[in-house]
């Protein structure tokens, strides 16, 4: 019975951590030459193609839907 709740903590950390290491970093697009950059959250908000400062999010590939009365 112990071994079973062990087994069932481990895949829940596991699966935690790798939620962790996929929210770490985000993808952002630089506004000036539109390269697309990996920036984690300590690093400076900066193209690391052409030093631009201004970056734009990636927009998501998953489907949103909005209930509209």
């Amino acid at each position: 019975m112990d071994s079973t709740r062990d087994q069932s903590m481990e895949q829940q950390n596991k699966d935690g951590n790798q939620a962790a290491a996929r929210k770490s970093a985000m993808i952002y697009i630089c506004g000036e030459c539109h390269q697309e950059n990996e920036i984690k959250a300590r690093d400076p908000i900066r193209c690391r193609e052409c030093g631009y400062r201004i970056m734009y999010k990636k927009r998501t590939t998953r489907m949103i839907v909005f209930d509209a009365r």
